[in-house]
């Protein structure tokens, strides 16, 4: 199995190149579904130790469903597969650019929840254009132990999202395991109080805010704990994009005025978005990835940790 490793951000990338299971055809949504169900050891293999990390997100890249499309895409991680990861699709762009198959230009990429474009530029910077995202439910009160009540936006952004503001730990890097513990705190309230996404959609990104590190550079800095119990080193694309659609809701951001998001480490997403009917916006999130490395993966049927060692969540 051939792998190539980059990073958008500080947050790494791993795309399964050459090797991957064999998933048929049909929509990207089914391919992942299969992937998850029948081959969940690959992901294994690909994201946890020894081979990768916590942190790690991995890519399956495969032949579009959708017309128009350079390639089909869906993402994993520690855990399970993913809705949609915009870090990762500029990691895609980044690694397809490597391979020789795309120049700079505007690229279908058929994902899981709809095709996306991204645009890359001569100098390597990759601006996506999201799936429709919106604000669901505003100032939404739950009690978390330890913190008492808390409280939130719900919006989607390619994954569903609690915004948090004005609660918690400051988000700064020397707080950052008491923002893991908060934000793994918010996640079981939401989850024991029954507080879900549109249609009972699960709430597995928990996103806390506070104020930039340096305001010259950014609008604000982000800490977002995302499934597995890992936090996202960039400021995370379909995080940005859920935080455009509470700004847009909030009238706080107009179309196409930009707002820089940085993450926890203060590198910067840029945001903008286009106006949609019923409340929802299109999301357009520019950033830049950088290829750290390609590999071969051997799996020798005497090595016991072949497909990774499984990722234990803290309960």
């Amino acid at each position: 199995m051939k792998v190539i490793d980059s990073h958008t951000g500080g947050e790494p990338t791993r795309i399964i190149v050459e090797g991957g299971p064999d998933l048929g055809s049909g929509p990207i949504a089914d391919r992942a579904r299969r992937f998850r169900e029948e081959h969940d050891h690959i992901r294994s293999a690909v994201c946890n130790e020894p081979r990768g990390h916590d942190a790690m997100v991995g890519g399956m890249l495969c032949e579009a469903h959708e017309p128009g499309c350079e390639c089909g895409i869906f993402y994993f991680n520690n855990v399970t597969t993913l809705h949609m990861c915009i870090h990762g699709t500029i990691g895609l762009i980044a690694t397809l650019a490597h391979m020789g198959r795309i120049g700079p230009g505007r690229h279908g990429i058929d994902t899981p929840v709809g095709v996306v474009h991204a645009d890359l530029d001569e100098t390597g910077k990759v601006t996506v254009a999201n799936v429709p995202s919106y604000r669901y439910r505003a100032g939404v009160p739950v009690e978390v132990p330890g913190w008492g009540e808390v409280k939130g936006d719900i919006a989607w952004g390619g994954n569903w999202f609690f915004l948090i503001e004005g609660f918690g730990p400051d988000v700064e890097v020397a707080n950052l395991h008491r923002l893991t513990d908060f934000s793994r705190a918010v996640r079981r309230a939401l989850a024991a109080g029954g507080i879900t996404g549109e249609d009972g959609g699960e709430i597995d990104h928990v996103e806390v805010f506070g104020p930039p590190g340096n305001p010259a550079e950014a609008d604000g800095r982000n800490f977002v704990l995302c499934p597995g119990d890992a936090y996202d080193r960039s400021p995370c694309g379909t995080g940005t994009s859920a935080k455009l659609a509470c700004l847009a809701a909030a009238n706080k951001l107009a179309p196409g005025e930009i707002w820089r998001q940085a993450s926890i480490l203060d590198t910067v997403f840029e945001g903008s978005y286009e106006a949609l009917d019923g409340g929802r916006i299109l999301p357009r999130v520019s950033g830049r990835a950088w290829v750290t490395g390609q590999s071969i993966y051997h799996f020798q049927p005497d090595d016991p940790f072949q497909y990774g060692i499984p990722t234990i969540q803290a309960s």
